[in-house]
């Protein structure tokens, strides 16, 4: 049993490993932004905030509409792999490598329509920014950093479809090059084209939006030409969307609006907790925001973890063994308990250092505050991750509308009510937030793993009449 789960780890860890180092350069990116925008001043960075808030929103939903092409992928190429070597465990799918060549057409159809989608509403909700009552200089430079950001997000979700193209392949590894690389490019244009370095125009904020428009252009070239030059890749590799399947595109339509519904849906759960701390003032809504930020970085974990146990299992499906994609529940289980234990061990023990890059350590209310939160998150934040990966293992059985329902409990019938009741009726304030956040997530972590594996079972037994 050590042995096989040592075995087991190696093989999720050899393709979860890029996507966490890959997430976590991404959040860099991110951050990088912020900086160059607080650099700015007050209102530059409130309406770049305000901005990337919209955009990530927008961008987060079209991901989740290209998700699951990492998943037929994986489902195509061992069918593929396994109709090569003779192998008959599905004789009623018949692959072909040019089953992956129409998923990977049809993911980008689905990214362009969703990327123009997505740019004009960005350009709408910019007019529509005053009737919000917010302040009109932050709203006309939001604006304007609306408009820069828009054309990005074309760009940005061809990369993704790319993305998952190679995550289904099992060969992420120019992933983790091209992001980092682009924290460096996006830091470089961001003060060129800030300040008018070389002779160019000096853009203020709107030389930050386009900044990150180009760094996506040039990271979804950088992917393509990559796996352009891999020869495992190469053939598989095509662009003419003009030719996408009807059919492939409608299926990665119907189990990507589900995934991008639970985006959606968690982000706005965890925006309206937000919105509860700052009911308790500026020292709870500072400790709230710093421990949050600390809670994504570490999401990050989770969501590698998920990715590469949710391509493993639609690997393992295709092959037809139930037994493999029954472990890979358990090995990313076993992975994310070792990873939130270091973590948890750190909040408890040095939560001042933890918090030190986040919060003014000298704000004495917000740091006590910060520091009981650190105390949930350190249970917490294994439920986030057991969550995310149990979303992950559904999507590996092609079952996104089952995750999508069992968040809508875990989230907003369990979660946010736990929360208020918490945090006013038995006046916990912002650590009554964050105990019913445990709470809702930990729900979810057991619904959807429990849901998953009542999946495996109907399926093992659906197949036992034909190997009687």
């Amino acid at each position: 049993m050590p042995s096989t789960l040592l075995r087991d780890s190696r093989a999720l860890g050899v393709l979860a490993v890029p996507l966490v180092l890959t997430q976590l350069a991404q959040v860099a990116l991110t951050t990088t932004d912020t900086v160059m925008m607080g650099l700015l001043g007050t209102a530059e960075l409130a309406a770049g905030g305000l901005a990337i808030v919209i955009f990530n929103q927008l961008r987060t939903m079209g991901v989740g509409l290209v998700t699951s092409v990492g998943n037929q992928t994986a489902a195509a190429a061992a069918r593929a792999e396994q109709h090569a070597a003779g192998g008959t465990a599905r004789p009623e799918v018949p692959p072909a490598p040019d089953d992956v060549r129409a998923i990977v057409r049809a993911g980008l159809a689905v990214a362009t329509l969703a990327g123009i989608a997505g740019a004009v509403l960005m350009v709408l909700i910019g007019q529509t920014l005053p009737w919000l009552g917010q302040d009109p200089a932050v709203v006309e430079l939001a604006r304007t950093m609306l408009y820069a950001l828009a054309p990005g997000l074309l760009p940005c979700l061809w990369f993704q479809a790319l993305r998952q193209f190679t995550v289904g392949m099992r060969r992420p590894q120019a992933l983790l090059r091209i992001t980092i690389a682009s924290v460096a490019v996006n830091a470089a244009l961001n003060w060129v084209l800030i300040h008018g370095t070389f002779g160019l125009p000096q853009l203020g904020l709107i030389g930050v939006g386009t900044a990150t428009s180009t760094v996506y252009l040039l990271t979804f070239l950088a992917l393509y030409l990559s796996a352009k030059k891999d020869k495992e890749l190469a053939p598989l590799l095509s662009l003419n969307i003009a030719k996408a399947d009807p059919e492939a595109v409608r299926r990665l339509v119907r189990l990507g609006i589900p995934i991008a519904a639970t985006y959606g849906s968690e982000a706005g759960f965890f925006s309206v907790t937000a919105l509860m701390a700052g009911t308790f003032g500026p020292d709870a809504l500072a400790a709230h925001t710093a421990v949050n930020q600390l809670v994504y970085i570490v999401f990050q974990v989770a969501v590698g973890l998920s990715h590469a146990a949710s391509i493993n299992v639609s690997r393992e499906l295709a092959l037809g063994d139930l037994d493999a994609a029954r472990r890979i529940k358990n090995t990313a289980l076993a992975c994310a308990a070792a990873v939130m234990t270091v973590v948890g061990i750190l909040y408890v023990t040095v939560p001042r250092l933890v918090l030190a890059p986040f919060l003014d350590t000298g704000s004495d209310r917000a740091l006590a505050i910060a520091t009981q939160l650190l105390l949930v998150t350190a249970f917490l934040q294994f439920f986030d991750c057991a969550q995310n990966i149990g979303v992950g293992l559904l999507r590996g059985l092609d079952d996104t509308r089952s995750g999508f329902r069992i968040t809508l409990v875990g989230y907003w019938a369990v979660g946010l009510p736990a929360s208020w009741l918490l945090a006013h009726a038995l006046g916990l304030g912002t650590l009554g937030i964050w105990l019913g956040l445990l709470t809702g997530l930990a729900t979810t972590a057991v619904l959807l793993l429990r849901r998953y594996t009542q999946s495996l079972a109907r399926r093992e037994a659906d197949a036992l009449p034909a190997t009687a």
